[in-house]
């Protein structure tokens, strides 16, 4: 004996078995889909300089005032694994906005410092390589603000899990983009100046 359901019990049916199938594709798809790569810890890098403390002025020296040279930079050990350091200063009360004053990376994973003055040419004899700042030029160009308010300068260091494959002049932008990855410690010195 045929038994015979009403249309709409029959479409019922059918609705309810296709939301179960969709909802059991999901769910399996969501278990099968690519999990996301767990994010590295970024360990802490002590930056300082014989110059100057942190949050200390920066003396006339090392900036546009005098001899506009690089002032010293030592830092602490970083974890293994570094293969490179990177180095960015930078002027965060900047009337136009954050103001890039030096650039520097493929910093050699043996070196625990800076020396005073770094030479400005683009790549230095350890392979140590200097990007261009927002004055236009390679290498360091310290402090300069206008007369009035006191700006803070800070030196941010990256050790890095490789060295950068970028060419001498390359950009804050540039650097940031190609270390995104592969920052195993960070640390940063500030210091202030006012004209």
């Amino acid at each position: 004996m045929d038994i015979k359901y009403p249309l709409h019990q029959l479409n019922i049916c059918r609705v309810a078995f296709l939301l179960g199938l969709l909802c059991l594709i999901t769910t399996l798809l969501a278990g099968c889909g690519a999990k996301e790569a767990p994010k590295m810890e970024v360990k802490k890098l002590s930056v300082s300089s014989s110059a100057f403390h942190d949050s200390d002025k920066i003396p006339a020296k090392y900036t546009c005032s005098v001899l506009d040279v690089s002032p010293p930079l030592s830092w602490s050990e970083p974890p293994s694994g570094a293969l490179s350091f990177a180095l960015i200063v930078d002027d965060p009360d900047a009337s136009g906005g954050t103001f890039t004053h030096w650039i520097v990376f493929k910093i050699p994973s043996n070196s625990r410092g800076l020396p005073e003055a770094v030479p400005t040419p683009a790549q230095l004899s350890d392979g140590t390589t200097q990007g261009k700042n927002d004055f236009g030029r390679i290498g360091y160009s310290g402090p300069c603000p206008p007369p009035g308010r006191t700006h803070r300068y800070q030196f941010t260091l990256y050790a890095l899990d490789q060295a950068l494959d970028l060419k001498t002049g390359a950009s804050k932008k540039q650097v940031l983009d190609a270390i995104r990855e592969h920052i195993l410690a960070q640390g940063q010195l500030t210091g202030t100046y006012q004209r």
